[in-house]
């Protein structure tokens, strides 16, 4: 049996810019256009954007906009804001994109998964009945059905109202 290939030729922007890898949640790096850089929404205390290198459809990351790589460093008001952004951003994701359950965490530290250690964030990813196969764990491949454009585009609109909401606020 001969040897298969599976091409994944958008990894190689991750690959490498992972060893000299600047915070992607920080002001100085998201300065090109939110479309651009997949923030969905930026509030004073917080920002959702999707997750480049997503583990399902709708996965994103919810951050406070303070370069802070735990959350003994929020105040209370600013944890309030992060924790309404997590809320909202289930709300939105039920609504559109009618998921089963949701996987909701921090990483903490290199050890713990932490991809970008300086600047803590949630990641919320929508799960559905089924969406799991033998791929990632023989290959440690994930199978996204949705091209991530597609999934910005689905999503924006309804973070665009929320930013409008706060806006009055």
């Amino acid at each position: 049996m001969g040897k298969k290939i599976l091409w994944a030729p958008w990894r190689i922007e991750y690959i490498l810019h992972n060893n000299n890898r600047k915070c992607i949640f920080c002001p100085n790096i998201l300065s090109g256009s939110k479309k651009d850089s997949l923030i969905l929404y930026r509030g004073p205390m917080s920002m959702v954007m999707m997750n480049r290198y997503p583990y399902n459809n709708g996965h994103l990351l919810v951050s406070p906009l303070k370069h802070i790589p735990d959350l003994e460093g929020l105040t209370p008001q600013e944890m309030k804001d992060l924790f309404l952004m997590v809320r909202e951003s289930v709300r939105i994701l039920k609504k559109v994109m009618d998921p089963d359950g949701f996987n909701i965490g921090i990483n903490l530290g290199r050890v713990a998964g932490a991809g970008i250690e300086g600047h803590v964030h949630f990641h919320i990813v929508p799960r559905w009945n089924g969406d799991t196969s033998c791929m990632t764990v023989i290959s440690e491949i994930r199978v996204i059905p949705e091209h991530l454009m597609m999934t910005y585009e689905k999503l924006l609109p309804h973070f665009y109202n929320l930013e409008k909401i706060h806006e009055k606020v």
